[in-house]
C-alpha cells in the first residue's frame, strides 16, 4: 500500500476498525475511505456493489462484524449467523468483482474447535466440533475466511485472513448485555464501586483461561501483514499468555478500586475450557504483541471513564 493508496476500512466505528484507522493515520494514508452503517449497510448486496463500483477501493480491511459475549451468542444464534455471513460474502464478492488488490479478512479465535490442542495452530481449524455457545458467529466467521482463500484458489486473488484472541481496548463495547468479558467487567466493577456494593456476581467458576490482546497492537499487525504477507492459511494474533477468568476479575477489580467481594455463579457456563493461540507465525514473519495486560486494561478503564454515554445505559 502506497501512502495515497484508497484504502476502504469496514467497520470505522468499532474498537478493531477505528484502531486500524488510526494505525494508518500514524503511518501517513492519506486516502481512507469510511462509511458509518447509516451510509452503507453491508448486509445490502445492492448497495455494497454500488459502493465498491463507485468509490473502487484499492484495499480493504474487513473490521465490521456483529460482535457479543457468550450471552448474546446464545441468544442470538440466528441473527449472529445470518448478519456476520450476509456482511461479509457482500463485502468479499463485491471486492473481487471490482479488483481490489487486497483484502484482509478480521476472523476470531472462537473458529477453532472446543477442546483443540492448546496453544492452538492454524491448522486445527475444522478438526472437530466447535463450541456451542458461539458456533453460529464461529461459523459465520469460517466461511468468511474460506471463501477469501477459495478466491485466491480459484481466481488468484490477494486475500488474507487473521484471528485475533480476545480483545479489548479503546472504543469497545460495554454494554451490560451484548459485551465481551472484559469490557462486561469493567462496567460491573466500577458501577459496583460508583453504588457502594457488596459484591459483584460474574458467571461461571472464574476456572476457564483466556488470552487477551490490546486492539492498537492488532492494528499494528494487520497493516504489517497487509504489507508482508500473503497465503491462504489465516494468522493467528494474540500474545501466547492466558489468565484464568477469575484472576482476571481480581485485577480489573483492582485497577478499578473496587473493593467488594467478588460472587461466582456457577449456573453460568464458563464457554469454552481455554484458548490460547499459538502466536509462532506471527512471530516468525516480524511481529510482537506490545501491550501487557494489566497497562491496557488501565487504558481500558480510562477509556470508558471518558465515554459516559456508557455510563448512561
Amino acid at each position: 500500500m502506497l501512502k495515497e493508496s484508497k484504502i476502504f476500512v469496514a467497520g470505522h466505528r468499532g474498537m478493531v476498525g477505528s484502531a486500524i484507522v488510526r494505525e494508518l493515520q500514524r503511518l501517513g494514508h492519506t486516502n481512507i475511505v469510511t462509511r458509518t452503517h447509516t451510509e452503507l449497510d453491508l448486509t445490502r448486496q445492492a448497495d455494497v456493489e454500488r459502493f465498491f463500483s463507485e468509490e473502487k477501493p484499492e484495499y480493504v480491511f474487513l473490521a465490521a462484524a456483529k460482535v457479543g459475549g457468550i450471552g448474546a451468542n446464545s441468544a442470538a444464534l440466528a441473527d449472529f449467523m445470518y448478519l456476520n455471513m450476509t456482511l461479509e460474502m457482500n463485502t468479499i464478492h463485491a471486492a473481487w468483482e471490482n479488483g481490489v488488490k487486497k483484502l484482509l479478512f478480521l476472523g476470531s479465535s472462537c473458529i477453532y474447535p472446543r477442546l483443540a490442542p492448546q496453544p492452538m495452530r492454524e491448522n486445527c481449524l475444522l478438526t472437530s466440533s466447535l463450541e456451542p455457545t458461539n458456533e453460529a458467529y464461529a461459523l459465520a466467521k469460517i466461511s468468511g475466511l474460506k471463501y477469501c482463500e477459495y478466491l485466491n484458489r480459484q481466481y488468484g486473488t490477494d486475500y488474507i485472513s487473521v484471528m485475533p484472541t480476545n480483545l479489548y481496548g479503546p472504543n469497545d463495547n460495554y454494554h451490560p448485555e451484548h459485551s465481551h468479558v472484559l469490557p462486561a467487567m469493567i462496567r460491573r466493577f466500577h458501577e459496583a464501586k460508583q453504588q457502594g456494593l457488596p459484591e459483584v456476581t460474574c458467571w461461571g467458576d472464574g476456572s476457564a483461561l483466556r488470552e487477551f490482546l490490546y486492539v492498537d497492537d492488532l492494528a499494528e499487525l494487520c497493516v504489517f501483514l497487509m504489507q508482508n504477507y500473503s497465503g491462504n492459511e489465516t494468522v493467528n494474533a494474540g500474545t501466547g499468555k492466558e489468565i484464568t477468568i477469575k484472576a482476571l476479575a481480581e485485577t480489573i477489580a483492582d485497577i478499578v478500586g473496587y473493593r467488594g467481594q467478588i460472587h461466582w455463579d456457577t449456573t453460568k457456563p464458563n464457554g469454552t475450557p481455554r484458548k490460547l493461540l499459538d502466536v509462532s507465525k506471527a512471530a516468525s514473519l516480524g511481529w510482537t504483541y506490545k501491550t501487557e495486560l494489566n497497562d491496557g486494561i488501565r487504558l481500558a478503564y480510562n477509556d470508558f471513564l471518558n465515554h459516559t454515554e456508557w455510563q448512561q445505559q
